[in-house]
């Protein structure tokens, strides 16, 4: 899996960087089968009145869908860790519907290889 983050008005530190690419990578568990990650981490300038609240934004591609996560708490690692868990619960989601429509496949080829009986 490839993973790219970006900073938007924001410095990212290497210890951010690292934090976010282990959360991310650790979606390897569930769908092996990610082509590509993309976090975008920065902070919110339209609630300057509610104090500093961070933003995480990633984006993971597999094979026929593109799975979105968009994430504000007051702290950068909360965010990292909501996004991660809401990319989580979609993969799940859509590894189910690959699974069913697997099985309903193979149903319709059983289905088309079942021999007719003639009844005389």
């Amino acid at each position: 899996m490839n993973i790219i983050i970006k900073g938007k008005n924001i410095e990212l530190t290497p210890a951010n960087q690292e934090y976010a690419k282990m959360k991310i990578s650790s979606l390897d568990k569930f769908f092996d089968n990610i082509i590509e990650a993309r976090i975008e981490l920065g902070m919110d300038i339209k609630s300057q009145n509610k104090g500093k609240i961070y933003v995480a934004n990633a984006t993971l591609k597999v094979p026929n869908r593109i799975l979105r996560a968009e994430e504000r708490e007051k702290t950068l690692n909360k965010a990292i860790d909501k996004a991660k868990d809401d990319l989580q619960r979609e993969l799940k989601v859509y590894k189910s519907k690959i699974r069913k429509e697997g099985r309903k496949s193979i149903k319709r080829i059983r289905v088309k290889l079942k021999p007719e009986v003639d009844e005389e």
